[in-house]
């Protein structure tokens, strides 16, 4: 058989492959090492996975390259970003050290509201040009995969902007993109006295625009899903607001993705599951009772830990206790202006192993395959296994459990997106 590449290491390559579901419970630890391994690749896709004294012979390549004794690996999938935003946060990043909370900065405009002005204010070009330089930092990081929300608009203009500059982000970057409308990421200033009037305008005006723009974009081309999120917690969207925009948001076809129970439970988990979201996300104050839903369920449970060791917490999501109760979990970086300022999922996974005792296999599956699975896109990458976009990464490392040990760096010497390497500036 011919091969366009072969990828092959005398050390470990790491499959982390799951079949056709996420991983949960028990397989979370298993990170489908083969030893010695090689990847066979041909028009981007993986053709061969197994040993390399396997897949050596049995394919013909124009090229193959030995890693020596490195890892290869899954290229990292993020779930869960906000990157195309204009402006900083740095003032409330000291008014944070000098103890005041997030919600309170929040209630009093700034926060989310805050980046909202700098971004509505903001030129196209400019958006684009910032927004990919994060992108890029990501990529570096090992990152090929990302979903990226709107959400620093708060009106039908700039929501729309936000989804045409992810679209040519798209468009220019080596990563693959997952659009998400969070045009209910916090009640803007001008309806601050009257929210439900702002809802009246994601329902009425800003969601059929926003699908209208989904069904002429290179997404609906490429069958990539355009998810709907919304930020259930006090001082953003109640429970009541929240159902009625998913609700009205899953009419139009809408994949379903929420931010629930970040610091308070109003039942907007339980909701979720129950309406069939792809994913629910944050989940610090999560219930055990939403824990036993969530692990019979097919939604995949999103924890930001980056979000919490921001803030200087150690409130974390109880992603341990998920996982023995069965729940397929990933993580992400939340990469934002203000509460998650990290690009990379390396760093992720070292948070959560130390705070939130997860095993090195488990956040990497987190951080790989379950990332997948929670933007719809798990039959296409996160693992290498055979059919899937040979979206992989070599570790300078002997063991893959050292990306989640060691932290402050970054261990990926050679990305391949799509089979292609990608050199990073």
């Amino acid at each position: 058989m011919h091969a366009d590449l072969i990828l092959s290491t005398t050390g470990q390559l790491v499959t982390c492959r799951s079949g056709a579901s996420p991983k949960k419970g028990a397989a979370m630890s298993d990170v489908g090492i083969v030893s010695r391994g090689a990847v066979a690749i041909k028009d981007g896709k993986i053709v061969g996975v197994g040993p390399a004294d396997a897949i050596l012979p049995e394919f013909d390549s124009n090229e193959s390259i030995s890693f020596g004794d490195h890892v290869i690996c899954p290229a990292f999938v993020d779930p869960h970003t906000h990157i195309v935003f204009a402006g900083d946060r740095l003032d409330e990043f000291e008014m944070k050290i000098r103890g005041t909370e997030y919600l309170d900065i929040l209630k009093s405009g700034g926060g989310i509201n805050s980046t909202v002005k700098e971004t509505r204010a903001a030129k196209f070009s400019s958006l684009v040009a910032e927004s990919n330089l994060r992108l890029d930092k990501m990529i570096e990081y090992g990152t090929a995969t990302a979903e990226i929300k709107t959400g620093y608009g708060l009106d039908t203009a700039t929501e729309l902007t936000m989804l045409s500059v992810i679209e040519t982000l798209d468009e220019i970057s080596h990563a693959d993109l997952v659009p998400t409308l969070l045009a209910a990421h916090a009640i803007p200033r001008e309806f601050r006295d009257r929210p439900d009037a702002y809802v009246d305008l994601v329902c009425s005006d800003i969601l059929p625009k926003a699908w209208a723009w989904y069904g002429g974009s290179r997404f609906a081309a490429s069958g990539v899903p355009f998810f709907i999120d919304v930020f259930c917690e006090k001082n953003a969207f109640d429970l009541k607001q929240t159902k009625r925009i998913i609700s009205g948001a899953s009419k139009f076809g809408f994949a379903i993705k929420a931010h629930v129970d970040e610091f308070t439970n109003l039942g907007g988990s339980t909701f979720a599951i129950q309406i069939g979201a792809v994913s629910i996300d944050h989940l610090d104050a999560i219930s055990d009772e939403e824990i036993d839903l969530l692990s019979k369920s097919k939604t995949v449970g999103v924890v930001t830990p980056t979000v919490n060791f921001n803030l200087g917490s150690c409130d974390f999501a109880p992603a341990r206790k998920m996982i023995d109760h069965g729940c397929a979990i990933a993580m992400s970086t939340d990469y934002n202006p203000g509460s998650a300022p990290c690009p990379s999922q390396q760093m992720t996974m070292a948070i959560a192993c130390r705070y939130q005792r997860l095993l090195p296999a488990e956040a990497l599956n987190a951080a790989t395959i379950n990332a997948a699975w929670a933007i719809g896109l798990g039959e296409r990458t996160g693992s290498i296994e055979i059919g899937k976009n040979a979206d992989l990464l070599v570790l300078d490392c002997k063991d893959y459990r050292q990306a989640a040990f060691e932290f402050g760096g970054n261990l990926v010497s050679s990305r391949f997106k799509n089979g292609k390497s990608i050199e990073t500036k």
